[in-house]
């Protein structure tokens, strides 16, 4: 790829992701959310192996560089139906040096032989769309527009890849829309995985749930309801944990 893909172009804007990672994006276009970066925290925070990684619906590549960012020494892969993201993720993946490790697919998440090519993983993330179009009018951006609403399948869809993936003792870590409670629940359950745990995420203090996160595996188990993540203050200032979760990808609470 020639260097002069890695220059910021007059349409996009290159965010700081990580310590020492950065990431492009459109700036009227797809751009990584507090989905991607909990989802991430998550999954690096769980156990156990993380040797071979796959990031479902990876987008522009967001979830995948910080995932390796946090493990060093995973093999990453994603899965990514949309051109324009994916040419995003090869040029993110160049800009921090991450292409000898990572490889991004053009495929569809919900094309069995294609999963079964890729083989199995260790730990599998993803960050399904989760707005109805039939409730709302997408965006006019075509590739906003896929990542935000279930153009192509929401949680479902996530979690019967996961199962088709996930390796025995493996990790699937995703987050679900809040409403309805039991949707991303009752997803993995029907994909024929357990949940492991489940933590509501708020956006402040007595605000209704807006996420869930959901860690599941292969094994049987009892499910361990976490405390719900409140992100911000009543002052609008971000939680601890909330920064915590950012020093988590060597961000310190002093640049927030």
């Amino acid at each position: 790829m020639a260097a002069l893909d890695l220059y910021v172009r007059p349409d996009e804007h290159c965010a700081s992701l990580t310590r020492d990672y950065f990431i492009l994006q459109r700036r009227k276009g797809h751009r990584y959310s507090v989905d991607d970066l909990l989802v991430a925290w998550a999954a690096t925070t769980s156990e156990p192996s993380h040797a071979r990684v796959l990031d479902l619906g990876c987008g522009i590549g967001s979830v995948l560089l910080m995932v390796g960012w946090a493990l060093p020494d995973a093999n990453l892969v994603g899965i990514e139906a949309q051109q324009e993201s994916i040419a995003l993720a090869h040029r993110n993946l160049e800009l921090n040096e991450q292409q000898g490790r990572a490889t991004v697919v053009h495929g569809d998440l919900r094309d069995s032989e294609l999963l079964d090519r890729l083989g199995t993983f260790d730990l599998v993330t993803g960050t399904p769309p989760y707005f109805d179009p039939l409730r709302a009018t997408p965006c006019s951006d075509a590739q906003r527009a896929a990542a935000k609403f279930e153009l192509r399948g929401g949680i479902e869809h996530y979690a019967l890849a996961a199962a088709r993936t996930l390796a025995p003792e493996g990790r699937f870590v995703v987050c679900s829309t809040a409403t309805p409670a039991q949707r991303g629940c009752d997803a993995i359950r029907a994909a024929g995985l357990f949940v492991r745990s489940r933590r509501s995420v708020l956006p402040g203090p007595a605000r209704p749930a807006f996420l869930e996160l959901i860690v599941a595996g292969r094994r049987p188990c009892e499910p361990f309801i976490e405390p719900p993540l409140v992100l911000r203050e009543a002052d609008g200032r971000r939680s601890p944990e909330h920064a915590r979760i950012r020093e988590r990808f060597g961000v310190p609470a002093s640049e927030w």
